[in-house]
């Protein structure tokens, strides 16, 4: 599933008029990159969540004969569902019975999406989250097993857990990437809650319950393309990219 629905703000003024999915690096649009990265990856089936501008991201697809793969369309245009929300309305067209790769449209890296997949696709957990050694403001907490236990703002020393008496400066700190697996055995769970929330908040509140699993990409290169700035960063990123692969 691309996560192609935000309202990129942070790309004003360009998103006035466009979706953050379209935004063009390196002559093609982010959205290119994402569904390129995982059809040579081996996926057969891409769910595609929509609400800013959502007729231009159709009429794109339309136009690329869905990259000649299954592209299905989850619409929230009557609302927006946040990430959490997003998976959620979308579980019907998800295969049932197979785990569900979420990637966000505006994530560029050189991680090997095939190996990720296959890592998780047969352990016990419910959800797999790739995490990094990257320098952030927010991050991930997990125990010496990488189960996630929690969550900290090192800013502001904000923490969220269910966990009580739990020291952030005890555990392992990554931050998240944008890219996860949700497991079959979670959509139940994520059927009861609300119609909008975020998945972030949905894996700290859920934790203790369920096993939600780390893995880290020691070699990750990585960059959020949300604000105008990183246009350019992204650029010479898709360079080292393609020189490298």
């Amino acid at each position: 599933m691309i996560f192609a629905a935000g309202m990129g703000t942070r790309l004003k003024p360009i998103t006035d008029t466009m979706p953050k999915a379209l935004v063009k690096v390196g002559g093609q649009p982010l959205l290119w990159h994402v569904v390129t990265r995982l059809k040579e990856a081996g996926f057969q089936r891409i769910v595609i969540n929509v609400h800013h501008f959502a007729q231009q991201i159709i009429d794109y697809l339309e136009s690329n004969q869905h990259f000649g793969i299954d592209i299905r369309i989850s619409d929230e245009s009557n609302m927006l569902l946040d990430t959490g929300g997003g998976i959620k309305k979308a579980i019907p067209l998800f295969d049932a019975t197979s785990p569900v790769l979420i990637h966000n449209v505006d994530i560029l890296s050189n991680v090997d999406l095939s190996s990720f997949y296959e890592m998780c696709m047969d352990d016990v957990s419910d959800a797999c989250l790739l995490v990094s050694h990257r320098t952030t403001k927010r991050y991930l907490l997990f125990d010496d097993h990488l189960h996630l236990t929690g969550w900290v703002n090192k800013e502001t020393g904000e923490m969220k857990t269910p966990y009580e008496k739990l020291v952030a400066s005890q555990l392992n700190a990554y931050a998240f990437s944008g890219i996860h697996i949700v497991k079959p055995s979670l959509f139940p769970l994520l059927q009861s809650q609300s119609e909008r929330f975020p998945i972030i908040k949905f894996y700290i509140d859920n934790c203790q319950n369920c096993h939600f699993q780390g893995v880290e990409s020691k070699d990750l290169q990585l960059l959020d393309v949300g604000k105008l700035d990183t246009l350019k960063e992204a650029e010479n990123m898709l360079k080292q990219l393609h020189q490298t692969s």
